[in-house]
C-alpha cells in the first residue's frame, strides 16, 4: 500500500523539492516562461506530497485582494493517477482560515473535474495563460 502524505512546508529544503516539482512540471513538460513560474513564494503557503517519502507533487495557496487562490497545483508524471491532486486539494482547503469566505482558482482544462469534486465552479470565458487554457473556478459554499 502506497504511503501518501502532504505536509505544510515550513524549511528551505522542502521549498526546494516544491520549486523542483513545479519546474519540472510547468517550465519543462509544459513551457511555461520560467520568469512567469516565481512570483508571490514568500506570501504563499506552500505544500508538498510525498508518495513513500518521495516528494512528487505541490500547491500553495496565498491570500489576494479578492480572497484566498489556490494555485500552482503540481504531479510528477510518473505519479499521476494516483489522487495525489486530491490530496493536494484537500489539504490546501483544510489549511485556509476558517473565515476564508471567497475561495477561488484558475484551473486548466484537464484539472477541471477534480477541482468541481471540491465544490468548485467554473465561472466566466475560457481565457489562456501561459498557452495554456483555463477556467477560473470559485468554491461554492454550502451554508445550512
Amino acid at each position: 500500500m502506497d504511503a501518501l502524505q502532504v505536509i505544510k512546508v515550513n524549511n528551505p529544503q522542502d521549498l526546494d523539492k516544491v520549486f523542483a516539482i513545479r519546474k519540472t512540471v510547468f517550465v519543462e513538460e509544459q513551457n511555461c516562461p520560467p520568469e512567469l513560474e516565481w512570483e508571490n513564494e514568500d506570501v504563499s503557503k506552500h505544500f508538498l506530497a510525498l508518495l513513500n517519502n518521495e516528494p512528487c507533487g505541490a500547491c500553495r495557496w496565498r491570500k489576494t485582494e479578492n480572497g484566498y487562490k489556490l494555485e500552482r497545483f503540481a504531479v510528477l508524471k510518473k505519479f499521476r493517477g494516483k489522487r495525489i491532486g486530491q490530496a493536494l486539494v484537500a489539504a490546501a482547503l483544510s489549511d485556509l482560515p476558517s473565515d476564508a469566505d471567497y475561495i477561488y482558482l484558475n484551473a486548466q482544462l484537464d484539472a477541471m473535474r477534480l477541482y468541481s469534486r471540491f465544490g468548485f465552479i467554473a465561472e466566466g470565458e475560457q481565457f489562456e495563460e501561459a498557452g495554456i487554457q483555463h477556467y477560473k473556478m470559485v468554491k461554492k459554499h454550502h451554508h445550512a
